[in-house]
């Protein structure tokens, strides 16, 4: 069975532009979820509005694939699952290695799509020595001391990091140094790394505090519509709106908003 150590996608090579590589796996998902309803074929705007994009940036997307669909009956669903998994490297087997099995370390272990897309949990590495032997998700915890012997046994080439701040730039260092070339960094630092080493950041409480953000700006908008909504309305309608009595002036003075018959 090929592994990842020499085996490289093609997205670089043939001019694929980062954008549109971040966006081939939403396509990938939309696409296995038809796949497994057996939806044959299926139209740029609906599988557009599946990934959550316009169907323009998704055409202009799969022609960097060379892949433009049959008009008037749109693309071939499993064609195009097996052409986006082999631009993105998921048609071979990719060992990785997790280090630090803490709560999300663990969690992450425990993730049954890796196996699916491509990736095999080769090993679980944890500097605590009470870890060693432990079976996190059927895979027995290794030691920190075994990491450069397990990557190079396993011909890793992708490490997820998943240790307390402090220790993830010593990791990755230690990664690196024993030939992993990518990594997936869960731990809140940024990673410096040397150039050829790709490292793709997930961070929950950053993206916690962008939607804080968009919350925010949401609730100031709406407190801005209704101040300028209250603002367009002539005086005597915002204090009768405030339970006022409604009075308006005539030639000889006040007059009532509403005379008796």
């Amino acid at each position: 069975m090929a592994t990842g150590r020499n085996h490289r996608p093609a997205t670089r090579s043939r001019g694929i532009p980062e954008a549109t590589v971040a966006r081939l796996p939403l396509y990938l998902r939309a696409l296995t979820a038809l796949s497994e309803r057996s939806v044959p074929t299926v139209s740029s705007e609906e599988l557009a509005a599946a990934a959550g994009v316009n169907s323009a940036k998704l055409r202009k997307d799969f022609s960097y694939l060379g892949s433009y669909g049959t008009r008037g009956v749109g693309y071939d669903v499993e064609y195009l699952v097996y052409q986006i998994s082999r631009e993105l490297g998921l048609t071979q087997d990719w060992p990785v290695v997790i280090v630090g099995i803490g709560n999300l370390g663990a969690a992450l272990a425990n993730y049954g799509g890796f196996a699916s897309r491509g990736f095999r949990v080769a090993a679980l590495i944890d500097a605590d020595p009470a870890m060693a032997g432990r079976p996190v998700a059927g895979i027995p915890v290794q030691h920190t001391d075994e990491l450069e012997k397990i990557i190079a046994e396993n011909g890793v080439s992708i490490g997820v990091i998943a240790t307390p701040a402090g220790a993830a730039q010593q990791v990755s260092e230690r990664l690196i140094a024993a030939g992993v070339t990518s990594i997936l960094n869960f731990a809140p630092t940024v990673l410096q790394v040397p150039e050829g080493v790709d490292v793709r950041k997930v961070d929950l409480s950053i993206e916690l505090q962008i939607l804080a953000f968009h919350e925010q700006r949401k609730a100031g908008e709406e407190a801005a519509a209704e101040a300028a909504a209250g603002a367009v309305l002539p005086p005597a309608a915002r204090r009768g709106a405030d339970g006022a009595t409604n009075n308006r002036k005539g030639p000889d003075g006040d007059v009532p908003a509403v005379m008796p018959a």
